[in-house]
């Protein structure tokens, strides 16, 4: 599967932005997808997850309560909005997928099959 992650950019602390990844090429509604983010010098962290069918979502804790993981599979992507920004949020997000046939979310990179290329997030202070 090919994913494109889009929306980055930047914003102020306290901002808003909503991240978007497109999948093409298998079916989309076979797989959990998630988000991580990289900022430099530091592993790859993990965001969010969301389910196939998007009953459940999971969440990293430095972003419980700021950011929301959502999908569409009708349109073949997923989402990310992201509220409350920090300046510690700035990273270059990725969105990835997990071919799956349970409702598993999982946390760690060692799960997901396909990565997009990734988009970045700078939140000025």
């Amino acid at each position: 599967v090919q994913l494109q992650a889009s929306g980055g950019g930047l914003v102020q602390a306290g901002g808003s932005l909503r991240l978007s990844c497109a999948a093409s090429g298998r079916t989309f509604s076979d797989y959990a997808m998630g988000w991580f983010r990289r900022s430099p010098g530091k592993e790859r962290e993990f965001v969010a997850a969301i389910s196939r069918g998007g009953r459940v979502r999971d969440y990293g804790d430095s972003v419980k309560g700021r950011f929301t993981i959502s999908r569409d599979n009708a349109k073949n992507t997923v989402y990310l909005q992201m509220n409350s920004l920090k300046p510690e949020d700035t990273a270059v997000y990725y969105c990835a997928a997990d071919y799956t046939v349970t409702g598993a979310v999982p946390a760690t990179t060692a799960h997901y099959d396909y990565w997009g290329q990734g988009t970045q997030v700078t939140v000025s202070s």
